[in-house]
């Protein structure tokens, strides 16, 4: 019998009280089973017809006790292979001695067979697709290489990972890390340099005075402890946090770019106005813009805004202050109590659910979008910090800034 022939495997172990020799056992097993099913299932006759194989026996002997194990492998199918453990386990002696046979396990060869050919069809697949690459792939790798940044740099003695405009910019944005240079440049940002630990490097510190410095930290507690150290060492500079729990790293370009543009259009960067006031930001402006448009009559009031209730004016210059840099909003009722205070990313979804709400005030840009969404909701007037571009105001609601209101 061929290996490739066996479909099972035939285990059975013994036990035999008294001395003897593998081929008294071996003679047990053939003469004890002889004639039991008729000649379809003796032993001899299977060895000649190929549906067993050569019997592999191993046998120790202690203490006038024998002990081993019998292995006969087989090609029949396995209702006869179960008959021929069963045979075998009958065999109660081996000469003189008391014996007892039992059957340890019948093994599916080819289960084993199917599991190396599945293993070795994985490693020709796995080999394939490293070797093989498609049009369509090669295509798109042409085309991602016209948008793959620039290489990160080095700034300073302290060779700090920099992004390539780091050298020339007269605004840096400060960032933790290699991998948070590389995103940045993703989002078309290039003047970035990285700190490279919480401590603020010498490199950094001399430029104190000579560049502006904006800083974009994790939302996590070790940007808190570096924005602690960036105000300490530089002072005055502008803070932006990743969302709380996020890493700068893990955003996408679009998330970076709306938080960076949201804080460049207010100036920051080139002023280094103070950074943000409280909490740390957790959110971006997420707010589109509409594209410009001819203004109208009825658009121009944005410019002179109606008079304002005297009450929403000081409810307005008192929530101001708690309201500054921190990219949230607060939804007020008829008398001007705050029904809820929100991210202003959260803010539009919760307009029509806040029940009795009919004055919105936020450090936000005030578009269309927010307008119509109040509007369909009832509020009869709006406070945010900028006005979207080309806005349709209607008379049943009025829109008014922070600047507009005279409020800093």
């Amino acid at each position: 019998m061929t290996d490739g022939t066996i479909k099972y495997l035939i285990k059975l172990k013994f036990k035999i009280e008294g001395i003897v020799e593998k081929a008294d056992i071996i003679g047990a097993i053939f003469g004890q089973t002889e004639g039991l099913f008729g000649p379809e299932l003796d032993l001899n006759e299977l060895q000649k017809n190929w549906k067993i194989g050569r019997i592999e026996l191993n046998a120790q002997s202690k203490n006038d006790l024998v002990t081993g194990e019998v292995t006969i492998p087989s090609s029949a199918d396995i209702t006869m292979t179960s008959l021929i453990a069963a045979a075998i386990e009958s065999v109660e002696k081996v000469g003189p001695c008391n014996a007892k046979f039992q059957l340890v396990s019948i093994e599916d060869i080819r289960a084993t067979k199917r599991k190396q050919i599945t293993e070795r069809a994985k490693e020709i697949l796995k080999d394939w697709y490293i070797k093989s690459s498609s049009e369509g792939e090669r295509a798109q790798s042409e085309v991602y290489d016209t948008l793959r940044p620039n290489k990160v740099g080095e700034f300073g003695e302290d060779k700090l990972p920099a992004g390539p405009l780091a050298n020339e910019s007269k605004d840096i944005i400060l960032v933790e890390g290699r991998a948070d240079i590389i995103n940045l440049m993703r989002a078309g940002f290039e003047n970035t340099i990285a700190l490279n630990g919480v401590k603020l490097p010498d490199s950094v510190i001399k430029l104190k005075g000579k560049r502006n410095f904006i800083a974009f930290l994790d939302g996590d507690r070790g940007g808190d402890l570096i924005q602690k150290e960036v105000e300490q060492m530089l002072g005055r500079v502008p803070v932006l946090r990743a969302p709380a729990g996020k890493e700068v790293e893990e955003l996408t370009p679009s998330q970076i770019k709306d938080i960076l543009d949201a804080h460049l259009s207010r100036g920051e960067a080139v002023k280094g106005e103070a950074r943000v006031k409280g909490e740390p930001r957790t959110e971006p402006r997420t707010e589109p813009r509409t594209e410009p448009r001819t203004e109208t009559k009825e658009e121009l009031k944005v410019e002179a805004p109606p008079p304002i209730n005297k009450e929403l004016l000081d409810k307005v210059k008192e929530l101001y202050p708690s309201l500054k840099e921190t990219l949230e909003g607060c939804i007020l009722d008829e008398k001007f109590s705050v029904l809820a205070r929100l991210p202003v990313n959260d803010m539009l979804r919760n307009l029509q659910m806040t029940k009795d709400g009919v004055y919105l005030i936020f450090d936000g840009i005030v578009t269309q979008r927010v307008i119509e969404s109040a509007l369909k909701a009832n509020y009869k007037a709006i406070v945010g910090y900028k006005l979207g571009d080309g806005l349709d105001v209607p008379q049943a609601i009025q829109v008014y800034t922070f600047s507009q209101l005279d409020v800093q």
